[in-house]
């Protein structure tokens, strides 16, 4: 059983590094890259006052 699952988290890995690999999805990724930390660079959450 435990061969099984292994052999099948290796091929689902596989197919994300594939996908990964290809230039649309990598222009994607990195756009919500650029919007996820643009968010946060915003603010830092804590207030200057003390």
């Amino acid at each position: 059983m435990g061969l099984l699952s292994g052999m099948l988290k290796a091929g689902i890995a596989k197919k994300v590094y594939d996908e990964a690999r290809k230039p649309h999805n990598q222009a994607k990724a990195k756009e919500l890259f650029r919007s996820v930390t643009s968010k946060g660079k915003g603010s830092s959450g804590r207030s200057s006052r003390p």
